[in-house]
């Protein structure tokens, strides 16, 4: 990974301003992945048990989506940060089944 974008991450630029307007977490986030290819993406997200692929974040599931997911196969740009964000909703499910589906999913990169 090498940047999470969460508001109520201290190191997001407007943290502040989001402690003011929002005084509770909640379950979207994003993330850019360190990918180089396309497959990497494809296999992290298809690696996931619990996170289901979708484009709606009003059901109580994860969720997951990539930016690339929306994109032509030849667009796909390794140097474009935005195409390799993925967002993540957080559902209902146990915190301790999502961390080892991300965790999973992080593993399966490297077998590319």
């Amino acid at each position: 990974m090498v940047s999470i974008i969460f508001p109520h991450d201290p190191s997001f630029p407007q943290f502040e301003l989001a402690k003011k307007q929002m005084k509770k977490a909640f379950g979207l986030l994003s993330f850019y992945i360190k990918a180089q290819k396309l497959e990497e993406i494809e296999q992290f997200c298809a690696g996931m048990k619990t996170f289901r692929m979708a484009v709606s974040w009003g059901g109580h599931e994860s969720l997951i989506i990539p930016k690339c997911a929306g994109m032509e196969r030849t667009a796909f740009n390794p140097q474009d940060p935005v195409h390799r964000l993925i967002r993540l909703y957080i559902g209902l499910e146990d915190a301790d089944f999502l961390i080892q589906d991300l965790a999973e999913g992080f593993n399966g990169i490297g077998s590319l």
